[in-house]
């Protein structure tokens, strides 16, 4: 894989507050192209994160994990696009009305941007495992409980996934080669596997068919956060074809 495909693939998780968030990126920039941001950087200073990281060139993977009746959805969706975010999470489990919606939002969002937000389902989080799933009465196997979910998000105009790297290989199987498949769960060798259940190393993600893999504190949380993302890349580089 070339280096610049190769940073193309990896997505930054800013799981931490704005002042930790903003020295993270000006870190990584010119090294990183993608940025995570979730519930508790999102929840905290709002769209106009977003912006500043889009200002700053980076595209904006939002994950907010929209779960809500339709209505509720459809304009969630519509704020976090003009917000300018370039990929945006919604739960799979949420009904096929409900994922409909969500992609009816980028939609009209779509009117007063450039392109439209793409949409990744939620299909089983990679911090659950199979006892997890029957904690909240499910017992299909998890690689099953994913493919179901992924079914019902293509179906319904979603352009891909989060799935576990472990599920990777099945879900592009079942949707691809265009869809979007991101792994989180993914940790270099030798890193500490935090609150992940279901892992694997940037270059077997990829390997699997992962299209963006999602990777945090073993980057944020090194001293040189850029030399940890560069590593990463020279791993996809060298290992991936």
């Amino acid at each position: 894989m070339l280096i610049d495909d190769a940073r193309d693939r990896v997505i930054v998780a800013l799981d931490c507050d704005r002042e930790r968030a903003l020295e993270l990126a000006h870190a990584l920039s010119g090294h990183a192209r993608w940025l995570k941001v979730g519930m508790t950087l999102f929840y905290a200073e709002g769209p106009k994160i977003v912006r500043t990281f889009k200002e700053l060139g980076f595209n904006v993977f939002l994950d907010l994990k929209f779960y809500d009746i339709p209505h509720q959805v459809r304009g969630a969706a519509r704020s976090a696009s003009l917000a300018g975010a370039d990929l945006l999470s919604v739960h799979g489990m949420g009904s096929g009305a409900m994922l409909a919606a969500c992609r009816e939002g980028a939609e009209d969002a779509s009117n007063e941007r450039t392109d439209r937000s793409k949409l990744v389902a939620i299909t089983v989080l990679t911090s659950m495992n199979q006892d997890s799933l029957a904690e909240i009465g499910i017992d299909a196997p998890v690689a099953e409980e994913a493919s179901r979910l992924a079914r019902l998000g293509q179906a319904n105009g979603i352009d891909g996934v989060v799935c576990s790297p472990i599920e990777a290989n099945d879900m592009r199987a079942l949707l691809g080669p265009d869809a979007l498949i991101v792994t989180p769960g993914v940790r270099p060798k030798g890193a500490a596997l935090g609150d992940q259940s279901r892992v694997a190393t940037p270059a077997q993600a990829i390997q699997r068919g992962a299209s963006h893999i999602v990777v945090g504190r073993p980057i944020t949380g090194a001293d040189d956060p850029a030399a940890a993302f560069d590593a990463i890349v020279d791993e996809l580089a060298r290992e991936v074809d």
